[in-house]
């Protein structure tokens, strides 16, 4: 499964009633598309997955499936409670898409062994190749990553911690295995203000929050890094992405919250966040419209 370009994690919209709006979500991943996403996360992180009933994981991924129509992979969130975790996985299969993204166990932290046999049961139950998600509670050691590897289902390493050493030291340690497909991306928030880095380390893709609301920035970012134009790179860094982060750090949770207020002051109505999330005040609203200006003038 090759990835080419942003990879696009769309959010998960509501009605005025809390009900999923797939009229909306089907505009919303149609937008990402279009603007030449290299792969389409839906029910992960950023749609809220934490916040989701199975029938709800269902209908999201089956809506975006959908909209994709084969254009890109779809891979869809799986993880938290183990018995959860299963029946997410064979939902996303039943609706058609290409593979999951495994995010971490819920509350409980294991052992390395432990962890192997929580991919395991996910890998089981159903057809669908495994991307495992290395944060929280979920954190693998690079010996533990080669072992996986040695199964071809799972697929690839997503890193959500940071910690540049462990990342190089799997990256190396999956290497030795000899697979050349497994797949390797820079899972952190915003992560563009660290991808310089993670390029240096064999880790060339990413996600990417700010495609999601203002994906005409977050592509001046990609094609300025791909081309190598660091002065490029770098003013949108500075002028755009720098303090995007500085509004995001400012509240718990608004990885997320800040990308569904990005859609809803352009124009998408995606609605509001579910709890414990809580979203933007008028003020840092206010704060993210100039923010996105400073971004486009860029361009």
């Amino acid at each position: 499964m090759n990835f080419d370009g942003i990879l696009f994690f769309p959010v998960t919209p509501f009605d005025g009633q809390g009900r999923i709006d797939t009229g909306v979500l089907a505009d919303h991943v149609a937008t990402g598309v279009r603007h030449g996403a290299g792969g389409v996360f839906p029910a992960c992180g950023t749609g809220e997955y934490h916040a989701l009933s199975l029938s709800e994981v269902a209908t999201v991924v089956g809506a975006a499936v959908d909209q994709v129509a084969g254009a890109v992979p779809v891979v869809a969130g799986s993880g938290g409670a183990l018995g959860h975790a299963v029946e997410a996985g064979r939902a996303a299969a039943d609706a058609g898409a290409d593979a999951l993204l495994l995010l971490p166990p819920y509350l409980v932290s294991g052992t390395q062994n432990g962890l192997v046999a929580y991919v395991e049961a996910i890998v089981e139950a159903s057809d669908l190749p495994v991307v495992i998600y290395h944060r929280g509670s979920a954190q693998y050691t690079p010996a533990t990553v080669a072992r996986l590897a040695a199964d071809s289902r799972v697929i690839g390493f997503k890193d959500g911690t940071g910690d540049i050493g462990v990342a190089q030291q799997i990256v190396r340690a999956v290497a030795a295995t000899g697979r050349a497909d497994f797949q390797f991306f820079n899972g952190l928030l915003t992560a563009e203000l660290s991808q310089g880095a993670y390029r240096g380390i064999g880790i060339p893709l990413y996600s990417s929050a700010a495609f999601a609301f203002v994906p005409e920035i977050a592509n001046a970012y990609y094609r300025a890094y791909v081309d190598g134009d660091e002065q490029r790179r770098l003013a949108i860094l500075d002028g755009f992405y720098s303090p995007l982060v500085n509004l995001r750090d400012e509240t718990p949770g608004f990885g997320v919250s800040l990308v569904k207020a990005g859609l809803r002051l352009g124009g998408l109505p995606v609605g509001s966040v579910r709890a414990p999330l809580v979203d933007p005040s008028t003020e840092q609203e206010q704060r993210l419209t100039a923010i996105i200006e400073a971004g486009r003038a860029l361009l």
